[in-house]
């Protein structure tokens, strides 16, 4: 990480440098000077960039104490209100933009659906597919053209990064304005164009993008200073609106505000904890009101092609579902098949990117445009040509829609499509394919329409339905992996369906009910997830019954997809490069003490430091937290060194930019109150905080001392050099910590520190690549499909 590297030549190094350059060897020395690659860069949406840690940890500092001490009872009672009104207001923006998007994507679709079929009505087949396909081509272009050109980090669903930053990573542009913008258009863009994505994942990180925001504490650019606004200028707050924003996100995409929560907690959050719990749950509950608010908007008739807003809700709770052993076993097949296919669908999707992302990268701008405009091409072929392939079959007696008596192939019923075909008869690749995604699975899961889709037209769906998903996923648009999960195992949950029925005749389950096993299980196989998967999908159906099956064909997914690889959004942070800690360290980690993962020069400052000093360190490194030290500046005794606290190079910015300095060598403190407020250290939004250029000191001015006592952290947390690098691996990873002090053993050394971990000391390659004989204890469980090249990986 960027905490601990920079170049530092050796004639502008402070003369407390030479202190401790024993115990950094030759290799590790080089490193540390610049010559070799230690900065942590990540893929962050078309660029490379360079990554920080964020500071979880409570700085506990003689400025910050006394603010906390001189707050009184109503500004305690002000933070807690305002965090509750800010996670209110998460949820009530994320449900509008969730429904809005609902509804633009469904009248968008709604109006290049109504006029293909009037063209095809008119036996005007040629057209019709020109204005399909160059409507599809349209939409998704401007999508791309936004994802490219303004907000690149909008680009794929964004859960990725999402969990990176709630791991701890602050990847930049990833929550801005733009961003968030972009993902809206875009995805409204990507999905009214027919392409085989999702809007569910985007809407997660929309939701985070609006936390994100809400939470930079005010803007001084647009005049947003007051007072209350400064309670959430640090990363605790902020991590915490984005986890409820995240969890929003589900909740508005599904209508599943338990699953929402659960979905935070299982997934995408690294660091939990009661209240946090609370405001999720409260977020996710003002989205279902939204949303339902909406609903019935829309049932009067507001909301022009979209019906009932295009939310994905399936009830199919009409009748109950009895099931016996005999169920068991094509459930727990259908659980293999999903695990097997969701992780060669990972491997495979990853694959495809990397490929892509190397090719792409010497073609320019204008290549990821046109790939995605191909793809959209390729999909718009399949849609409208595919269903030329299927045979004309008449409508079932039953046809399973209320108030029906004849055939429904118009209008807004969906199930039955008439296409090219006369009267009284329907087209069931066109149910399948010339249809909305979300109109595509409510056929799917539709109960009491056995025998509503010929196998062979299933087969078709799934091939290619599969082969479009990993064509799509990927390219440079908005894009959610749940629907074509989704559509995926509801297909071939179906076909199980249809393969029981000619093996025991009527069973007691019906297709639909396979279709929605089938779904669950893809789910299962790609995303790895159980208990928020299990809750999502009964909150999307309405059937409480089906509880036991959901769970076992989740769990056997699971387990079988485990076997072979990664989950989906974990290969992608891979794939990106972003340095993620994973929940348990590896094994060789144990071999290794905290003292082995020191990688990096120590640089420290002394309790009084000369300004000049504090100048060229900052100018020389990118460190981002230096250790104080009283080295009994006044010279009268022979006392060992003591170590006070960290520094952060934020603060020593706001004191250099103060210029409270003094003249000699002695305690001065800052005038609170006065000249200094907490409040001017607090970290600001979107990094738009004092840099180094911004100092200016005349020599007169370097010659004199600051006082770092009242700004120094005078408990950071530390471990003993004898400590595991496993334990202190899991210490780092549980608590959020952006850096770790490691102390010796014993004092008989005279140094009060030996150096700080970061991130960066505890990414598997790196430790692997200073430890090469470690590699053989580096044990993990064999995976079926090998793991995709990427430097992040051991």
């Amino acid at each position: 990480m960027d905490e601990n590297n920079g170049d530092i030549e050796t004639a502008e190094r402070p003369p407390q440098l030479d202190l401790y350059e024993p115990l950094i060897g030759d290799k590790e020395r080089a490193v540390a000077n610049g010559n070799g690659n230690t900065d942590h860069l990540a893929m962050i949406g078309a660029k490379v960039s360079p990554i920080e840690s964020l500071d979880y940890e409570l700085i506990e500092n003689d400025l910050f104490r006394q603010d906390w001490r001189s707050r009184k009872r109503v500004e305690i009672l002000q933070y807690v209100a305002v965090k509750w009104t800010f996670v209110f207001l998460v949820g009530v923006l994320t449900g509008l933009v969730a429904f809005g998007n609902n509804l633009a994507v469904e009248n968008i679709a709604g109006l290049k659906f109504v006029h293909s079929v009037n063209l095809m009505n008119s036996d005007r087949f040629v057209l019709a597919f020109l204005v399909y396909a160059g409507a599809n081509m349209l939409l998704v272009m401007l999508a791309a053209m936004l994802c490219v050109y303004i907000g690149p980090s909008a680009a794929g669903s964004g859960i990725p990064e999402v969990k990176a930053y709630l791991n701890g990573v602050d990847t930049p542009h990833v929550f801005s304005l733009n961003t968030l913008v972009v993902k809206i258009l875009g995805s409204i863009g990507s999905v009214a164009g027919g392409l085989i994505v999702g809007k569910e994942g985007p809407l997660v990180h929309v939701g985070a993008c609006i936390a994100s925001l809400l939470g930079q504490g005010g803007s001084v650019r647009y005049g947003m200073t007051w007072k209350w606004l400064r309670y959430l200028k640090n990363d605790r707050d902020r991590r915490d609106l984005v986890t409820c924003g995240a969890a929003a996100g589900v909740a508005a995409a599904f209508r599943a505000p338990v699953g929402g929560v659960l979905f935070a907690l299982e997934e995408v959050t690294s660091w939990w904890r009661g209240p946090l719990l609370w405001r999720a749950f409260f977020t996710t509950a003002v989205v279902a009101v939204i949303m339902r608010t909406g609903i019935v908007w829309c049932k009067h008739g507001h909301c022009g092609l979209s019906g009932e807003g295009g939310l994905i809700i399936f009830d199919i709770s009409g009748k109950p579902d009895n099931y016996g052993l005999q169920e068991l076993l094509p459930v727990a097949i259908l659980g293999v098949v999903g695990g097997v296919l969701g992780s060669l669908f990972n491997q495979t999707n990853g694959k495809i990117i990397m490929w892509s992302n190397g090719w792409l990268k010497k073609k320019g701008k204008f290549a990821k445009i046109a790939q995605a405009v191909i793809v959209a091409f390729i999909t718009s072929v399949c849609s409208f040509g595919l269903p030329w392939m299927a045979t004309c079959r008449p409508c079932p007696m039953t046809v399973g829609i209320p108030s029906e008596t004849k055939c429904p192939t118009y209008d807004l019923t969906r199930n039955f499509k008439s296409f090219h075909c006369p009267a009284n008869t329907y087209n069931d690749l066109a149910g399948l394919f010339f249809n909305t995604n979300d109109d595509t699975i409510r056929n799917l899961f539709s109960k009491g329409t056995n025998g509503e889709f010929e196998f062979s037209s299933l087969v078709i769906y799934l091939v290619t339905a599969y082969s479009l998903a990993l064509l799509t996923y990927g390219i440079a648009v908005p894009s959610g992996l749940f629907v074509p999960a989704i559509l995926c195992g509801a297909t071939y949950g179906r076909i199980m369906g249809m393969i029981m029925k000619q093996i025991y005749g009527t069973g007691p389950m019906d297709e639909g009910v396979y279709a929605l096993l089938g779904a669950a299980s893809f789910l299962g196989g790609s995303m790895r997830m159980t208990v928020s998967l299990c809750i999502i999908i009964l909150e999307l159906t309405n059937n409480l019954s089906l509880l036991p099956l959901i769970m076992l064909v989740l769990l056997i997914s699971k387990t079988v997809g485990d076997g072979f690889n990664d989950a989906v959004y974990h290969l992608h942070v891979k794939i990106k490069e972003i340095p993620f800690l994973e929940a348990h360290p590896l094994p060789f980690m144990s071999h290794l003490t905290a003292r082995d993962g020191i990688t990096r020069t120590l640089v420290w400052f002394s309790a009084i430091e000369r300004v000049g000093t504090i100048l060229d360190v900052l100018r020389s490194t990118k460190h981002n937290a230096f250790p104080v030290i009283d080295d009994n500046f006044d010279g009268q005794n022979d006392e060992c060194p003591v170590f006070c606290g960290l520094v952060l190079r934020s603060h020593l910015l706001v004191l250099l930019r103060k210029k409270q300095f003094t003249e000699r060598r002695e305690r001065g403190g800052l005038k609170q109150g006065g000249s200094f407020s907490s409040t001017e250290f607090a970290k600001p939004g979107s990094g738009k905080g004092v840099k180094i250029n911004d100092i200016d000191l005349d020599i007169a001015e370097e010659e004199m001392f600051l006082d770092l006592h009242p700004v120094t952290n005078t408990s950071p947390y530390t471990v003993l050099e004898t400590m595991s690098l496993a334990k202190a691996y899991t210490l780092f990873r549980q608590l959020g910590l952006r850096h770790l002090c490691v102390m010796p053993k014993s004092s008989s050394e005279g140094q009060p520190i030996l150096g700080l971990l970061t991130r960066h000391d505890f990414i598997p390659n790196s430790l692997l690549n200073r430890f090469p004989s470690l590699r053989q204890l580096n044990y993990q469980k064999v995976h079926a499909f090998p793991s995709f090249s990427s430097s992040s990986q051991p």
